[in-house]
């Protein structure tokens, strides 16, 4: 999630002996003067990936005048990345006010990756003290908050402090993050038991779920296994942070822990909003799995109670929380989001022209485009679509069917590819000097190329490179995370023009990969003729130009660009009473940008529909190549 409009990899590097995830230029994260970055409401209407989104400086940040500004109702969303935590402050039309954003550390050790609790809230409370001065708010107009996060696994003891999950043993190492694949094994072990469960996850869990990695610390780290008295995902964990309510997420629950949330399609019709005695987990699925003893107790260490999103936690910010955010205490806090999610959220209802009919939306994908891609769509009936994570009712919609497909790797592909390449210190030199983005500059390139060589389209520069994307396996449809990435096509061209070729066959890689699950999703029951965007890889013109094209759909952008952020700052304003459910909320606060439609030149599709068969081919041919190599290991 990701990430989705997320800081790319590891931002910061840390004092231990350890290799941060992606990126060679890092700055080194120091607490209680962390660097932040912010941007007030009038660069937030941009989409072009050369608009300088952040100004950086010092932590300390002086208010543009004296006294707050004016406004009645604000409400505040916050979004911890896979690098960086993010704070947004909103007014009653869902227009930005301010936001800023705070590093994060992170560790990784081959497949183990691995951040801290106590660094993160940290960073949380320097942004939203930025995203305040900033935007010139003070405490007391903030009247809702809501959280969102990437789905990483938080582990603490009874105390609420730090459990390691670490090999090092390292405390402040208490969370797996999300894209850790350290328990590929774990999640062959329970799809093998084919519990009933799993037809909801698309057939099989993903090592990126909490089952195979919570039966990898049991397996691996029976101390910290035994010491943990909470395990939570991390926007729960930032929500219990705040307001000391223990309540879970519908959202979290059901998406990454097999929880069952239409036990509860009894209460959707409830007047008040209330936490819910947990009744839809599955204790046969933990215990076929060797996990029973998290049954133990009403299911106390994974969650006794949960809530629809937005639901108001406890009694808003504790003293303490409002203390180091600072906030009010008691204002309400509404129940948390995945990142992603709040994505869905924030987008969903942005449309140039409102609808009313409530089936309208089921005809919308969104992809929230960050350091990996997720693609939400929702249905009104629950459809089982192989290999596409669902059907999760109201997990992120009341009422509604969530299908969550997803490529694990995108934005985080982007960075590597270019990285990698011999190339990337020369062009990050040019891009410098001409104080442009490096995507930027990758974009002119490819203009100019595609002039010098009198190509009939951009596209057609890559006829002789083909890429599949799956550097981090594949999500979906396929959910292999054994695959492996592939390029073809290379040689021994140094030159940044090669790279450019390259940067935008992988682009066009990811793009097929969309294709690939919206063309899944429609044979398996959804409509879907309409893709909304947002996230950092929104931005990228050239990226969404690419999808439009490939796709054949035409892909609205919001207004504003920080639509996690909105979506966070939504269950705020629902946990605040300011509207009487999620959805009315959505349609208030959503709002449509620019729409970018497919090209009208036949030749354009003709040439992606030749790619696209070659992108399909490239896997077919790994999976022969894998039964050829065993084989012969055999």
């Amino acid at each position: 999630m990701n990430m989705k409009g997320k800081e790319m990899l590891g931002k910061g590097r840390t004092r231990s002996d350890t290799t941060p995830l992606l990126g060679k230029h890092k700055q080194q994260h120091q607490q209680p003067h962390p660097k932040i970055r912010f941007h007030s409401s009038p660069s937030a209407c941009s989409h072009s990936i050369s608009s300088p989104l952040f100004l950086e400086m010092a932590a300390a940040i002086s208010s543009a005048s004296s006294s707050p500004t004016s406004h009645c109702n604000v409400f505040l969303g916050v979004d911890v990345g896979t690098g960086s935590a993010r704070a947004g402050l909103f007014d009653e039309e869902g227009k930005l006010l301010g936001s800023a954003s705070s590093p994060i550390q992170i560790w990784k050790e081959g497949d183990c990756i691995e951040q801290s609790s106590t660094d993160i809230w940290h960073a949380v409370c320097s942004a939203v003290k930025a995203a305040c001065s900033l935007a010139n708010i003070d405490g007391e107009q903030v009247k809702g908050i809501g959280f969102a996060a990437t789905c990483s696994l938080v582990a603490v003891d009874a105390d609420g402090s730090p459990v390691t999950v670490s090999w090092s043993g390292d405390s402040r190492r208490n969370i797996i993050v999300w894209m850790d694949h350290r328990a590929v094994k774990q999640a062959e072990k329970i799809n093998s038991r084919n519990s009933p469960v799993l037809q909801y996850c698309g057939g099989s869990v993903s090592p990126e779920m909490q089952p195979p990695k919570l039966l990898w610390v049991k397996e691996n780290l029976q101390e910290s296994w035994s010491m943990v008295f909470r395990w939570m995902d991390l926007s729960d964990w930032l929500s219990y942070r705040a307001t000391a309510d223990d309540t879970r997420s519908l959202c979290t629950t059901v998406c990454k822990w097999t929880y069952l949330g239409h036990a509860h399609m009894q209460h959707i019709n409830e007047k008040d909003s209330r936490d819910m005695e947990a009744c839809g987990w599955d204790d046969d699925f933990w215990e076929e799995i060797g996990l029973g003893d998290l049954v133990e107790g009403h299911h106390a260490k994974i969650g006794r109670s949960v809530a629809f999103p937005g639901h108001a936690l406890g009694s808003g910010l504790t003293p303490t929380a409002a203390k180091e955010l600072g906030l009010v205490a008691g204002t309400p806090v509404g129940t948390s989001l995945i990142d992603a999610h709040a994505g869905g959220v924030g987008v969903m209802e942005s449309l140039p022209e409102k609808e009313n009919d409530n089936e309208a939306i089921c005809h919308r994908m969104v992809l929230v485009c960050g350091t990996s891609t997720c693609h939400m769509a929702v249905s009104r009936d629950k459809l089982f679509i192989p290999g596409v994570w669902g059907p999760f009712w109201s997990a992120m919609i009341p009422e509604y069917w969530l299908t969550e497909g997803g490529q694990s790797a995108t934005g985080a592909l982007l960075d590597y590819i270019i990285e990698s390449h011999v190339a990337s210190p020369r062009l990050a030199n040019h891009a410098a000097s001409q104080k442009t983005s490096l995507f930027q500059l990758l974009n002119s390139m490819l203009e100019s190329m595609m002039r010098e060589l009198q190509c009939p389209f951009i596209a057609a520069l890559t006829e002789d490179t083909h890429v599949l994307p799956d550097f981090h396996g594949n999500r979906s449809p396929i959910a292999d995370p054994k695959a492996k990435g592939v390029v073809f096509g290379l040689t021994l061209d140094p030159s940044e023009q090669q790279l450019a070729r390259l940067y935008l066959a992988t682009v066009q890689a990811i793009a097929y990969g969309t294709r690939h699950i919206v063309e899944h999703c429609n044979a398996n029951g959804h409509k879907i003729d309409t893709l909304l965007a947002c996230g950092g890889l929104s931005k990228n013109a050239l990226f969404i130009q690419e999808h439009a094209d490939i796709i054949g759909c035409p892909i609205i952008l919001p207004r504003e660009s920080e639509s996690v952020l909105l979506g966070a700052a939504i269950l705020g304003a629902v946990a605040a009473k300011k509207y009487t459910c999620l959805s009315e909320a959505m349609k208030a606060l959503n709002a449509a940008g620019q729409v970018i439609h497919p090209s009208t030149d036949s030749r354009v599709k003709k040439y992606h529909d030749a790619k696209y068969s070659i992108f399909r081919e490239l896997y077919q041919q790994q999976l022969s190549q894998r039964s050829i190599m065993a084989q012969a290991l055999a």
